[in-house]
Order: structure tokens, then C-alpha cells, then sequence
């Protein structure tokens, strides 16, 4: 008989391995640990709601890690973990940036820590750009799960979600940035499954940018082989072009994975680790202290009335930072009425432009517009205003939310986004 290949030896490793990866298995996150090593600074995606941080202590996601460790470093890290913990099952490496923006810090530590422990299981996440070519030496290396972050199947999608991607030192903007992306992670999650490697894909959920869109990247990514999906909220982040949109609430993700889990199999305990944590899920042996603050909660104001920016008092198609004046609507006789149209183009050069228009609108409890910054946003919210990125009728709009009913998400445009240089 023929020896085995080394694709048919990879073919039997990990490949219904579930049950002593946290991440991948739910029933594993209380009774086995992981540890990420910090060994990948440098990353080949730019995203636009991500901010890494090198020492932040205090924030608990990805990107952030308190040091970045040399490979030599990262193994007596993991010996100091071990003797802190006796159920440490999983070593990874998950950033802070790419493993494979940093392909032999990667492969070193991969390397080292598989000599000393061979009983661990070893896994990656990457954004799936340059993983491709290393994959062969991740099989030998019995790296048995491996995560690829899939945030778009439609370039144009991917257009608004990347700022720019490098890849063999040529940087890509753009639709085709994002088709260059779509393809090698496409290329990559073939692959990995030809070696018998666990894939699970990571979506970063982002309101009004994919939300609608995460289901046919679970179907595209299924036809592919992957193995299970991980659809996490995005998390706002100071410092980003994304940072004025919401968190994705507990029931969006609900509703996100329902119908997804129609295509894959969704793994719902993901505590979107740093690049640097250790121990049980949810956990940080490392920074224990670490937590996210909850955001400071909004009382919104009680007005009558709902302003709107219309030029025409047919659409909502004005940008606030261009309206001249917003139409006033009012409930009278069991339906929507105009009952004013609000000069607003007298602050237009005002010094405190967002708060002389929050006095302005101070009977109001809902501002309509097609776009708005992220400056009037933060100071409108700040004085108690609802501010909503719509497109569509103003008067099916403005009669849903008169009537407590919520505004069809097909009309929900970004909100706090903008380039449009109109003091946003």
C-alpha cells in the first residue's frame, strides 16, 4: 500500500476536532483556557473600525494588546501561563495586527511552541490576504483550526469597509482592493480545507455598512467548505471613520444570526478577545481587570414634533450640513402634518454651529436626514435628539414613527460618516 500523502495525513487532523477549542466549541468555554501570543504588530488591512493599540489595559477586543512579545519571548510567556492555569488547551495567535503581515514571527513561535507542546492545539486568525502560501507549513505544524475574518463577498461592500490593503508591497484602494481581498480569502479557505484544517470565518457586524449583507457571506462562505461562522457586533472605536456608528444591539445579533444559520453552523459565545488574552473565555489572567465601560446611556428628549431635512418635502435627500432649513412635521387628525419649515441657514457660520441648532429644534424629538458627520451627531445626541440617516417618502417615514413603528431598514442610511467638508 501506497504511504499516505501529506494531504491525507492533514485530511484526519482537527477536522471534527471541536471539543477542547472554547472558541469553537461552546461547551469547552468553561472547562478549557486559551492564550493568544502577541508575536504579529505589523498588519496588511486597514479597517475602517479598526484602531489597534499596543496598551490599553483597559479595553477588551481585538487589536489591543498590553506589549508585543519576540517568539523567544512568547514561549516562557506560555510557561508562565501554564503554571497559573492547569487547563490551558489552546495557543494562538491573533494579532495585534495580521500573523501573516508578520509571516516568521508567526511561523517562529508556531515552531517553538509546537516542539515544547506538542499535546497543545495551535490555532491562527488572520484576514486571509497572505495566509495562503504558509498553509502547507501549518498543516505539518498540526495547526488545527484556523480563522479567516470575511467581512464582504460584494466588492463594492468591501469598498467602504477597507481603507487600503498592501499586498507584496503594492497597496490597493477601493472596489479593487476588496476584490484582490475577496479573492485570496476565497483561495485561502479552499486550501485549508484540502489540508483538513477547521476553518471558522469571523464577520465583524456593521451597522447600515453590512448588516444586510452577513447572511450571503455565510452562504458563500459554506459552498467553500468553511466549518462554522462567527458573526461579532462591531464595536466603536475612537479614532476611526466608523466610530460614531452603534454597537449592533444583543437582538440584532439575534436577528444576524437566524439567518445565517440557515447556510453555517454559528458559534454565539464568541467574548472578542484581545491579541493578548489568556485563560478561560471571558477571562484574562493577564489583565484581569480588563472590561469595557458601558457607554454612557442618552435621555432623549419627549418633543412633539419631527424635523426633517427635505428639499423638496417629497424625499428625505438633503444633507444636514446643506440644508437651509428643516421641514417641522406634527401629528394632527391621525396623520403626519407640515406645519413649518424651520430657517436653519442663520447658524450655517455660528462658532457653536450643532448646539445653536439643538436650541433651535428644542420642541423636536427626532431629526430626519439624508446624511450627518460625525460632529452634529455626537452634539445633537449629547442634547437629548434622536438623529436618523434615512432615504426614502418623508411622509411613509415620518407616519411609521408617529405610529411607534420602526423605520424600514432598506431607508437606514450611515449615520456619523461623512466627507462631504460641510463643517460634519
Amino acid at each position: 500500500m501506497e504511504k499516505e500523502t501529506t494531504v491525507q495525513k492533514m485530511q484526519t487532523i482537527g477536522s471534527s476536532d471541536f471539543s477542547k477549542h472554547p472558541c469553537f466549541n461552546e461547551d469547552s468555554k468553561h472547562r478549557y483556557g486559551r492564550i493568544h501570543l502577541a508575536v504579529a504588530p505589523k498588519c496588511n488591512v486597514q479597517c475602517n473600525f479598526c484602531n489597534r493599540k499596543f496598551d490599553c489595559t483597559n479595553e477588551s477586543r481585538p487589536g489591543v494588546t498590553t506589549c508585543v512579545l519576540k517568539p523567544e519571548e512568547a514561549l516562557a510567556h506560555l510557561a508562565k501561563i501554564e503554571e497559573l492555569t492547569d487547563n490551558l488547551a489552546v495557543v494562538g495567535i491573533a494579532g495585534p495586527g495580521d500573523p501573516f503581515a508578520n509571516p516568521e514571527e508567526t511561523m517562529a513561535t508556531l515552531e517553538r511552541v509546537h516542539a515544547q507542546y506538542p499535546e497543545k492545539l495551535l490555532c491562527v486568525s488572520s484576514n486571509g490576504l497572505n495566509i495562503f502560501d504558509y498553509i502547507p507549513r501549518l498543516a505539518k505544524l498540526n495547526v488545527s483550526h484556523v480563522t479567516i475574518t470575511v467581512n464582504a463577498v460584494d466588492p463594492e461592500i468591501g469598498a467602504s469597509i477597507y481603507e487600503w490593503i498592501v499586498f507584496q508591497k503594492k497597496a490597493y484602494n477601493g472596489i479593487e482592493g476588496a476584490q484582490l481581498l475577496l479573492q485570496r480569502q476565497t483561495e485561502a479557505i479552499r486550501e485549508l480545507k484540502r489540508y483538513g484544517i477547521v476553518v471558522k470565518v469571523n464577520t465583524v457586524v456593521i451597522p447600515r455598512v453590512n448588516e444586510h449583507h452577513v447572511p450571503a457571506i455565510a452562504k458563500y462562505v459554506a459552498a467553500l467548505g468553511a466549518d462554522i461562522q462567527n458573526c461579532i457586533a462591531m464595536i466603536p472605536v475612537k479614532g476611526t471613520p466608523f466610530e460614531e456608528l452603534y454597537e449592533p444591539s444583543a437582538s440584532d445579533m439575534r436577528m444576524v444570526r437566524a439567518k445565517t444559520s440557515i447556510h453555517i453552523k454559528q458559534m454565539k459565545h464568541c467574548a472578542r478577545c484581545r491579541a493578548d488574552a489568556a485563560g478561560l473565555l471571558g477571562e484574562d489572567i493577564n489583565n484581569p481587570d480588563s472590561r469595557r465601560e458601558n457607554p454612557q446611556e442618552i435621555q432623549f428628549k419627549q418633543g412633539r414634533y419631527i424635523a426633517v431635512s427635505t428639499s423638496n418635502g417629497i424625499s428625505v435627500d438633503t444633507h444636514l450640513g446643506r440644508a437651509s432649513y428643516l421641514a417641522i412635521y406634527a401629528w394632527q387628525e391621525e396623520k403626519p402634518r407640515l406645519i413649518e419649515k424651520r430657517d436653519i441657514s442663520v447658524i450655517r457660520n455660528a462658532p457653536d454651529r450643532w448646539n445653536e441648532l439643538a436650541n433651535l429644534l428644542s420642541d423636536c424629538f427626532l431629526l430626519l436626514t439624508s446624511r450627518v458627520g460625525g460632529k452634529p451627531l455626537r452634539s445633537l445626541t449629547e442634547n437629548g435628539f434622536l438623529v436618523e440617516a434615512v432615504e426614502g417618502n418623508v411622509s411613509e417615514i415620518v407616519n411609521s414613527v408617529f405610529k411607534n413603528k420602526v423605520i424600514p431598514r432598506e431607508a437606514l442610511r450611515m449615520v456619523g460618516y461623512c466627507d462631504s467638508g460641510n463643517g460634519c
